[in-house]
């Protein structure tokens, strides 16, 4: 079996699949084109292990979490592999290595880098740097961010070895600026720069984004570039599937994880072995199944520290991918990015669509359908109790031509809101029909949506 998972022929092209799913008329409604947001094809999923030593390094010289040195062991190095070879005996995984890890010069962490060099030679991991916990411009200015980020690079080709150079960033947050430099100084095109809908959950807040690949404005990190004036030639990454249901709520509110999807802490951590692992599952087929037919591909990916465990969970999630949807291919993050930028060279296709019904998980309520919309100039979000068929709602409505701008100051609001938004932090985040969204908008979601008239 090779980490590209020999490909089938399944149901043919996409609307053949999404008649087999009960979404003919959904696939006749929106045309080839709609249903071809760039030229990629097939299904995809990324998989990154972070090694550090403390939980949260915001800074070089900084750091406000704790120290997990001990949950970072060399043998929980090799554990973490070998579930991830368990699972997917040819598939190639991205580590990413924070600042404190590559300095450390105790005995198990330079046994932790020559372990880490080997996976790059054995199986064509990636190796790469993952600055400021998740975190980088909420604590650290750009300069100082841009400087972390090339002393690091240069300390992982010469750990690796060879002229090894890596194909991607990950960063949980990164902001446009860095993201160019990455691309324009560093010749990395492919970032992990985005945590798509977190609000009110650990160190960083960033909804306003798209949930799948798409070239940054220079405005802001989560704006799609809108031509070539704005345009980042970095294609950047979400770093969590999560169920789109519980990612519309606000951190924690209400008692629930807005978090949950295919992450062990917030799945099999909080829910046990069995409903954890089915909630992983019904993420994953959100974008397998239903999101394939829809978009023609599907990717999900996820960041698993290596200080939580969860080694067995993460096996049993890439052996059952490989049994449901044996076509997958599993590939390093840069890998990824980089097949996708192949086939996309700009934003002007962008238009992925999600449909998803609640898992019945704590926050996900099985009633309830939501659907997504995210293009160039838009994304849009409509949720209804298809049980009770009530109104079709809006409960998002983010306008990517408006003008945006990120902090300037350190803070740990780098979000992207305007018309509408899903979290219902701002007064004016009601769910609304469409026909009571202002005319101007009414007519920017039907002139690319006209099917959507008949549920304003």
């Amino acid at each position: 079996m090779r980490g590209d998972w020999t490909r089938r022929e399944f149901l043919g092209r996409s609307a053949g699949l999404a008649a087999s799913l009960g979404l003919a008329g959904v696939a006749g409604e929106i045309g080839a084109e709609t249903m071809a947001p760039s030229g990629l094809r097939g299904r995809f999923l990324t998989h990154v292990s972070v090694v550090r030593v403390n939980q949260i390094e915001v800074t070089p010289d900084r750091s406000i979490g704790e120290d997990e040195a001990i949950d970072n062991r060399p043998e929980r190095i090799r554990s973490r592999r070998e579930a991830f070879r368990a699972g997917c005996p040819d598939g190639r995984m991205t580590w990413a290595i924070s600042w404190l890890a590559l300095k450390d010069s105790r005995k198990e962490y330079q046994d932790i880098r020559r372990l880490l060099a080997s996976y790059h030679d054995q199986y064509g991991d990636e190796i790469t740097f993952i600055p400021g916990g998740y975190f980088a411009p909420m604590y650290a200015t750009r300069e100082d961010i841009r400087k972390t980020i090339h002393q690091a690079l240069g300390m992982i080709s010469e750990m690796d070895g060879g002229g090894y150079r890596p194909q991607c960033l990950v960063a949980g947050f990164m902001d446009a600026e860095n993201q160019r430099l990455l691309a324009a100084d560093e010749g990395i095109h492919v970032c992990q720069g985005q945590i798509w809908s977190q609000v009110g959950i650990d160190n960083g807040d960033g909804d306003g984004g798209i949930c799948y690949p798409y070239y940054p404005s220079r405005e802001h990190y989560l704006k799609p570039a809108q031509g070539p004036a704005d345009f980042i030639d970095c294609v950047c990454l979400d770093g969590w599937t999560c169920d789109f249901l519980t990612a519309r709520r606000n951190g924690f509110e209400g008692g629930f994880n807005s978090r949950l999807g295919v992450g062990p802490i917030e799945s099999v951590g909080n829910l046990g072995i069995d409903v954890g692992r089915k909630e992983m599952m019904d993420t994953t087929a959100v974008h397998f199944d239903t999101g394939y037919a829809l978009n023609n591909f599907g990717w999900v990916t996820a960041i698993w520290e290596v200080s939580i465990g969860h080694d067995a969970d993460l096996t049993y999630w890439l052996e059952t991918i490989r049994e449901r949807w044996p076509d997958t291919k599993v590939q390093t993050e840069g890998e990824f990015g980089l097949e996708w930028r192949k086939h996309t060279p700009n934003n002007a296709k962008l238009n992925y669509r999600f449909d998803a019904k609640g898992t019945g998980a704590p926050g996900s309520e099985k009633d309830l359908e939501i659907q997504w919309f995210m293009n160039r100039e838009f994304r849009l979000a409509l949720l209804h109790d298809w049980v009770k068929d009530t109104p079709v709602l809006a409960i998002d409505f983010t306008r990517y031509d408006l003008k945006a701008e990120e902090p300037r100051t350190l803070q740990r609001e780098w979000n992207l809101m305007n018309v509408l938004n899903q979290k219902g932090t701002r007064p004016q985040d009601k769910p609304m029909r469409l026909r009571d969204l202002p005319l101007e908008d009414q007519r920017r979601i039907f002139a690319r949506y006209p099917e959507l008239k008949n549920k304003a």
